[in-house]
């Protein structure tokens, strides 16, 4: 199946990533350790969601009240520009990008000739859409891996929490936290029992601020 038909919508991808950005804030105090993060306030009326795993690869979301892009880069995709004589950026990667989309990327942070695939939303689009990309038989551009990291159940969280953090997390707290359930301190204290309770909590406001 296409990547791009199961993706969430823009306004529930954020929703989806705030969420995820919520339980790292519980379960990890080392902002440089989490796997998933949101900033709120990246920029006027711009968020930015992003995921590290730590072994170089990543993907930012960059929600703006025009539209949203999303920029990928897995470090062993045959496309990417450190598998290239040239270190060039795969051709069509970013050709067909709206401009006011792509200007985005620029942000020293978000590395932009970093990438191995490029997927936008305007808001007048239906659906995501991507550019005329030609990848090679047999070679993947990463996208299928690091977007199957935006875990979609609270089952699909605990599992990742377990080999990751190495974390036996209560399901059902996790499940209140997807449902939307507002973060306290019992959750707080059933999830992360060494966490700093008042820490976590005034992140977790801001990250919803």
């Amino acid at each position: 199946m296409n990547v791009l038909d199961i993706l969430p919508a823009p306004e529930n991808l954020k929703k989806l990533m705030k969420i995820l950005a919520s339980l790292n804030i519980v379960l990890c105090p080392e902002e440089w350790l989490r796997y998933h993060s949101f900033d709120s306030k990246f920029d006027k009326n711009v968020s930015l969601a992003s995921i590290d795993n730590g072994s170089g690869d990543n993907l930012f979301i960059i929600f703006t009240p025009q539209g949203t892009i999303i920029k990928g880069f897995d470090h062993e995709s045959e496309v990417s520009p450190y598998a290239r004589d040239e270190h060039e950026i795969w051709p069509g990667i970013y050709e067909e990008v709206p401009t006011s989309l792509l200007s985005l990327l620029e942000e020293e942070a978000i590395a932009k000739d970093d990438v191995t695939f490029c997927f936008w939303r305007e808001n007048n689009d239906l659906t995501w859409q991507k550019g005329e990309v030609e990848i090679p038989a047999g070679a993947e551009d990463g996208s299928d891996f690091l977007l199957g990291t935006i875990f979609r159940t609270a089952e699909d969280f605990v599992e990742f929490a377990e080999g990751y953090f190495e974390l036996t997390l209560p399901l059902e707290v996790v499940s209140q936290v997807y449902e939307g359930a507002a973060i306290t301190k019992e959750m707080i204290k059933a999830l992360n029992p060494d966490g700093d309770v008042e820490i976590i909590l005034q992140e977790l406001a801001e990250l919803y601020t």
